[in-house]
């Protein structure tokens, strides 16, 4: 699970391009997602990560996949080190009119950074506007950003009972809407330790046991495509004291059709657990 980060590359900028017979590769499966809702059905989106069962920073390339970036019209990718396998694919030359939009750019993400940026409320609307204009449909991605209002809006109402409530998580999967949320984050060294692959210190994993045994913690989140004994053991402390335990993916699910039916499944388990 060792994040590299590598120094982002540059977004290209060329003219505009119409959906028509378009090739789009997004590394991710929620980017593709986004990109088929904005492009429509006249442009081919092919998502490279979209197992649910397999560790993402684990993901090995093929030929298969370097034909498809070398291909591709239009490539997207969410930098900042979450998937330097593509930075790598595309330091192969591609087709010259090739349109590469690197999501952490478009938030202003930068290394070091939580990479887990899709959970920011603020990514989708930027990358939506991005293709609106890579793609000169300006509608479409205003169209995709109003149907997201059902997920601001269950923020904020979830908000109200969430401010400040005290939780915690094996990884920073879940760490962007945790803020937006307003939740109060616990252990984030022993997350940080887990997702770059280290062993969490005796003092890490002390702290975080005694929050989920003194109940300081009200939620424990983690990242159900990725476990280990240690955060197996976390979840078994957490349910033995009566403290829920969401899980959370880093890929969109094959039971979630879209984006938004993804986050508010998850902020439905969140309302659920505080009954």
């Amino acid at each position: 699970m060792k994040l590299s980060l590598l120094g982002a590359l540059i977004l290209c900028s060329v003219a505009p391009l119409s959906a028509q017979s378009l090739k789009i590769v997004a590394a991710e499966n929620f980017y593709g997602d986004v990109a088929q809702q904005i492009a429509g059905s006249s442009a081919t989106v092919t998502s490279i990560m979209s197992n649910p069962n397999q560790d993402p920073h684990e993901f090995q390339t093929d030929a298969s996949t370097a034909k498809a970036v070398a291909d591709a019209d239009i490539v997207i990718y969410s930098g900042i080190g979450y998937d330097d396998w593509m930075e790598k694919l595309l330091g192969v030359p591609g087709k010259q009119s090739r349109i590469l939009i690197n999501v952490s750019d478009l938030i202003g993400a930068k290394d070091g950074d939580n990479p887990h940026i899709w959970y920011n409320p603020k990514t989708m609307p930027a990358l939506a506007e991005k293709l609106g204009s890579v793609l000169k449909n300006q509608k479409a991605a205003d169209d995709f950003v109003a149907s997201l209002k059902p997920l601001f809006d269950r923020i904020e109402l979830l908000k109200n009972k969430t401010a400040g409530m005290k939780v915690t998580a094996t990884e920073p999967v879940f760490g962007y809407m945790a803020t937006a949320l307003g939740l109060d984050m616990l252990n984030y060294d022993y997350q940080l330790a887990v997702m770059n692959d280290t062993d969490p210190s005796f003092q890490q994993t002390a702290d975080f046991e005694n929050s989920l045994k003194n109940k300081t913690a009200r939620i424990l989140f983690y990242n159900s495509q990725v476990t280990d004994p240690s955060t197996e053991q976390m979840q078994a402390i957490a349910k033995a004291n009566g403290i829920p335990v969401i899980g959370v993916t880093e890929t969109q699910p094959p039971d979630q059709k879209t984006y938004l039916s993804w986050m508010l499944e998850e902020l439905a388990e969140i309302e659920t657990s505080l009954k």
